[in-house]
């Protein structure tokens, strides 16, 4: 899929059968648009200048991208993008919560549905049920072209109401030599959008595509919520735009119709994917492998639709087209072992989860777990594998090149210790601290080079990459 979408909302195409349930819609206001969109986790992957990328948050840096290698975990893998021109390099940003990484082969418990991240073609988490049934899923497979599927009349029918209230979102990761792709809902006329944070996640540049009128905007972060998986974006100059209706989704039940619909397999155009309800207030882990961790989404909305990678973001909707979830994880089609085709699932956040969450962020209300606007950014890699640094703290694997860590000294090897007197314990620990502190303010930052000499500076951390 291209960094530049097509204009006008191409006519839908059916992936599986029909949709269910009506409920009242929903309106909003415009908030405050922030600078560039914040971070990834702790600073993008060090090329070869910081020596090879350790094992931890970032992993090994891919040619593919964010939205074009979707691994094993995100759903299929797109075809193969051409590569963006090389990406200005930013100065360096500090950490928030921690990176997905590119595809790999996974092996999950025969005992749990293996499930993963539709979004953004590529991002590298697993995600299983505790109590699931499904068999180990496989190597991710090629995504089939859109329209592929066989879904009824009644679901085309569905789409074309909602596909003019989605926006086709394509995120540059520059610091990953990568890019993904995903889907948004238009929350307002003015373009306030809602979506998952694993499609914005390390992003350092973000267009999104209206369906409606066609026209591709820049985009930057309002803010998002990376415990719940939610993020809000303002489209550059948007106005008029059509806006999606929503439900009651604590209405819904197991057996109501619905239809999954979003940008499957990176193609740039909506496409629809019904099915059914099949489960609620299902708890998924989330699980990212090559870094070490791991998060639960719980109250999710289960479904037999086949929810594929770039649907991540996109509109699980009722009969009436009305939204009653947030498409955010589907499973991998080919998983069923023995050259069976599983059964498709898909994981929805309801929408009554999600705009609360959406109306705090629009309203500039940080929390415990919401980050309005731009991340801090140290510049700095922290490593979680063996072998990076001594003792306790942050120990660091890279440090960018002209950045404020590498302007005050920092290197790969050293190991932070503290910052503004906050004891640094964990990279964990460092990334809580990144996660509350402001771009612009200076951070007495302490650490213990890679001799074990203890060193202080003080850094003040610019605004790096988004989610």
């Amino acid at each position: 899929m291209s960094a530049h979408e097509e204009p006008g909302a191409p006519s839908p195409s059916d992936r599986s059968n029909s949709g269910g349930q009506d409920g009242p819609s929903g309106g909003w206001g415009p908030p405050p648009v922030p600078g560039p969109p914040p971070a990834g986790p702790y600073g993008p992957p060090p090329s070869d200048p910081y020596g090879p990328p350790p094992a931890g948050p970032w992993g090994a840096p891919s040619a593919g991208h964010h939205g074009s290698v979707p691994p094993g975990p995100y759903g299929s893998m797109p075809p193969p993008l051409p590569p963006y021109p090389p990406y200005p390099p930013h100065l360096g940003y500090g950490p928030p919560p921690p990176h997905r990484h590119r595809a790999r082969k996974f092996l999950v418990p025969l005992a749990v549905a293996a499930v993963a991240l539709a979004a953004g073609i590529g991002i590298n988490r697993t995600f299983w049920q505790p109590n699931g049934s499904q068999p180990a899923a496989g190597p991710a497979a090629p995504i089939a072209p859109s329209g592929s599927g066989g879904g009824s009349t009644g679901a085309t029918d569905v789409s074309s109401e909602v596909d003019p209230t989605l926006v086709v979102i394509n995120t540059v990761l520059g610091y990953q030599d990568a890019r993904a792709a995903g889907t948004g809902i238009v929350l307002s006329s003015t373009g306030e959008i809602l979506t998952n944070n694993h499609v914005i996640d390390g992003a350092t540049s973000i267009t999104a595509t209206d369906l409606g009128n066609g026209r591709t905007y820049t985009a930057s972060v309002v803010g998002y919520d990376s415990a719940n998986d939610l993020a809000v974006l303002k489209l550059s100059g948007a106005s008029g735009l059509a806006t999606a209706k929503t439900a009651d989704s604590s209405k819904v039940q197991v057996g109501d119709q619905v239809t999954a619909i979003g940008n499957a397999g990176g193609t740039g155009s909506a496409t629809p994917a019904s099915g059914t309800v099949t489960g609620l207030d299902q708890s998924i882990t989330a699980s990212d492998p090559g870094a070490g961790t791991s998060e639960q989404l719980s109250g999710m909305i289960q479904v037999n639709a086949d929810v594929q990678a770039g649907d991540s973001g996109g509109s699980l909707v009722n009969s009436s087209g009305a939204v009653i979830g947030i498409d955010t994880a589907g499973s991998d089609a080919g998983s069923g072992g023995a050259g069976q085709q599983a059964d498709p699932q898909g994981f929805a956040i309801p929408i009554d989860t999600a705009l609360p969450l959406a109306k705090q962020i629009m309203a500039g209300k940080s929390g415990p777990d919401v980050h309005i606007g731009q991340t801090a950014f140290l510049g700095v890699q922290v490593a979680t594998g063996s072998g990076y640094g001594s003792g306790s703290g942050a120990p660091l694997a890279g440090v960018i090149t002209g950045s404020p860590a590498a302007q005050a000294g920092l290197a790969a090897g050293d190991v932070i210790t503290a910052v503004d007197s906050q004891s640094v314990s964990s990279p964990a620990a460092l990334t809580a601290i990144m996660a509350s502190s402001s771009v612009g303010h200076p951070l007495t930052v302490e650490w213990t080079d890679a001799a074990g000499t203890p060193q202080s500076a003080t850094i003040t951390p610019i605004s790096g990459p988004a989610g």
